[in-house]
């Protein structure tokens, strides 16, 4: 058996989801609407980036490809020669909602087949009774926000008011989640992270997704800041994963970054976080170097999402882009004969798109197989065929979901 490398570039949707009108995305691409910016100088930044968007590396897997299938996006510049035994391709989302654990639980083989509670778009948010019940049962003088909202946005708008009552701030968006923010310091790490669980309980028969813990720090709008210290609290897959079975096989799934937080911490055998998308590449090249034969390394790179996508930075998500790029020849070079690195996205967040949610989006398919042919693997009918490639990949039996493609890559070079 070789190993599988599964990194997921959140938020990178490449645009044209046969469904996207029915989320009101028709239209949004966020890696054209990013590359288009650029060429027209439009992501200039003084002390940050400037010009055309650089990304030769992914474009040498096979990324211009990808984009021009998914929604006929020309990149328009001189591509590099695609590197021998890549690949390349797009997948259109099957799942319900364009939100984190349906795009990963999919790109590990298992569709959503439900849809998810959502709180209303009305102010309060939250239905009295369960408002009630927070307070009641978190043990807290009453909550802030109560509305859909940017994180950055509500932790300046009550950050202050927080610290001086004790209140959590409480929110949400258009995905299936109730978001809470406090004080590392003031409110307590440990306590906010106490608070998350009661919520979860108190969110299941809602059939809320998520329930996230967003602290922060500092003592004014002009200085708060949120930590690395998010922790996601969400259901579990409905059905076992591709996780699921490797680990049932016997093998390693090294979760990088929120993947065990995503997976609810079923199928995950060990956890390795980081700060930015920086510190977790270098701890993920580690782990490249760490897995054995019939291992899975799965990382989600969520600063492209959390940090550029959501506050719609056309600049900051190019500069992260180009940065991831520059770093992707160092896990290349780890790759020996037979191992699967597969790049991906969970959905889509198109920073030049109004609001500021996840847009309902096609996800590139691009990577090696070094030793292989590579080659095309056309428009996937669902992220399912991902996780089924990298399961026969590691010699695992089909599962129910999904159609590797594995056969039309892995041919002798």
């Amino acid at each position: 058996m070789a190993r599988a490398f599964l990194f997921v570039l959140d938020s990178f949707g490449i645009g044209g989801a046969a469904d996207a009108e029915r989320f009101g995305d028709s239209g949004s691409n966020t890696f054209a609407h990013i590359a288009e910016a650029c060429a027209a100088g439009k992501a200039d930044r003084e002390g940050l980036r400037r010009g055309a968007l650089k990304v030769p590396n992914m474009l040498a897997l096979g990324l211009g490809r990808a984009g021009a299938l998914a929604a006929g996006f020309s990149f328009g510049q001189d591509a590099p020669q695609l590197l021998p035994s890549s690949f390349h391709g797009a997948a259109d989302e099957v799942s319900s909602g364009k939100d984190t654990p349906s795009g990963h639980w999919e790109i590990a083989a298992v569709p959503v087949p439900f849809e998810w509670g959502y709180f209303a778009q009305t102010e309060p948010a939250f239905p009295a009774a369960l408002t009630d019940a927070i307070i009641k049962e978190g043990n807290v003088p009453g909550i802030l926000g109560n509305c859909h909202a940017s994180g950055t946005e509500i932790i300046a708008r009550f950050g202050e008011e927080h610290i001086r009552t004790g209140k959590p701030i409480c929110y949400t968006s258009a995905d299936s989640v109730i978001q809470i923010a406090a004080h590392e310091s003031h409110f307590g790490l440990e306590r906010l992270y106490e608070l998350c669980l009661i919520v979860r309980k108190l969110v299941d028969p809602l059939n809320i997704g998520r329930v996230i813990a967003r602290p922060f720090d500092g003592e004014s709008p002009a200085d708060f800041e949120r930590t690395a210290n998010r922790r996601d609290f969400a259901v579990p897959p409905p059905e076992p994963t591709l996780l699921d079975r490797l680990v049932e096989r016997g093998s390693r799934v090294i979760g990088m970054g929120k993947i065990g937080d995503i997976f609810a911490h079923r199928g995950v055998s060990v956890v390795r976080k980081a700060a930015s998308n920086m510190a977790l590449f270098d701890k993920t090249l580690i782990a490249m170097d760490d897995a054995r034969d019939g291992d899975l390394v799965f990382a989600n790179f969520v600063d492209f999402d959390t940090l550029y996508g959501h506050r719609r930075d056309i600049a900051g998500y190019a500069a992260a882009l180009e940065e991831f790029d520059r770093r992707l020849p160092e896990a290349l070079a780890r790759l020996k004969s037979g191992d699967l690195l597969l790049l991906t996205a969970d959905h889509g967040c198109d920073p030049s798109w109004q609001g500021s949610d996840h847009t309902r989006e096609r996800v590139p398919i691009i990577g090696t197989l070094p030793g292989a042919s590579g080659g095309p693997v056309g428009l996937r009918n669902t992220f399912a065929d991902i996780g089924e490639t990298v399961a026969e990949h590691l010699g695992l039996p089909p599962g129910r979901h999904g159609a590797s493609f594995h056969k039309t890559i892995s041919a002798r070079a």
